[in-house]
């Protein structure tokens, strides 16, 4: 089964799937894959984040931002975030981000222009993207994973020429079993170690029985969560 969702029981790839870790719970652990793939093919893989550079990711406070600021704290980089509250702005930085801008109060290219950084995670597209092209450091990696605001953007090529800036973005869905099989090992081997030792922390804001998937629908279009919503198959 390579598409769908809701489904009570689901066949899948042996190569994909991946050992609960040490001292998570079964839920814990639905948390982690979605996040973890993401983060690390585009990332780790992708923007190729070295220890010692900075990474900023928009969207700081949902289940793929936590993780990615966890993760890259845990590896030797500095994590940069925004979010939309500051309740949200207080998650990321307890999760071990440097800073966090609240871009519903600030400019988020003005709080971050004394910042070198070398990687961008975003998930909303528009009018970011000149943004996130000023702020790169040369040699800086544009990563995209999602268009909330607009898929179709206006940028300055020169900022990518004279930076040698690089823009890239990923779907997971769409890519070929060996690839996911190769992506499962690859995080087993590199993240699943960080979950078994606390570096790695479940962030659940709430669960939901499956027959209440749209009430969890209802929440994650408010946008009102920090982290992972999960549904229960309560059998």
């Amino acid at each position: 089964m390579s598409e769908g969702a809701y489904a009570e029981y689901a066949a899948v790839d042996a190569r994909h799937c991946l050992p609960v870790p040490l001292g998570w719970s079964m839920v814990e652990a639905a948390s982690l894959p979605e996040t973890t793939f993401t983060v690390w093919a585009n990332v780790f893989q992708a923007a190729a984040l070295q220890p010692g550079e900075t990474v900023l990711v928009h969207g700081g406070s949902s289940g793929i931002g936590l993780t990615l600021i966890q993760v890259a704290h845990a590896l030797g980089s500095r994590a940069l975030a925004t979010a939309g509250s500051d309740a949200k702005c207080r998650a990321c930085e307890e999760f071990g981000a440097a800073m966090c801008v609240n871009y519903r109060a600030q400019d988020f290219e003005q709080a971050f222009k004394a910042e070198k950084i070398n990687v961008i995670l975003d998930m909303v597209g528009g009018d970011y993207t000149a943004k996130n092209l000023r702020l790169l450091e040369p040699d800086g990696r544009l990563q995209y994973i999602n268009a909330m605001q607009g898929a179709k953007v206006e940028l300055n090529l020169l900022d990518v020429m004279t930076k040698r800036l690089r823009m890239s973005g990923s779907m997971l869905r769409p890519r070929s079993a060996e690839f996911k099989a190769a992506l499962a090992a690859e995080v087993e081997k590199h993240v699943w170690p960080l979950a078994a030792s606390g570096q790695l922390r479940p962030v659940i804001y709430q669960t939901f029985p499956l027959a209440e998937a749209a009430l969890a629908q209802q929440l994650m279009a408010s946008s009102e969560h920090i982290g992972k919503i999960l549904l229960v198959n309560e059998l």
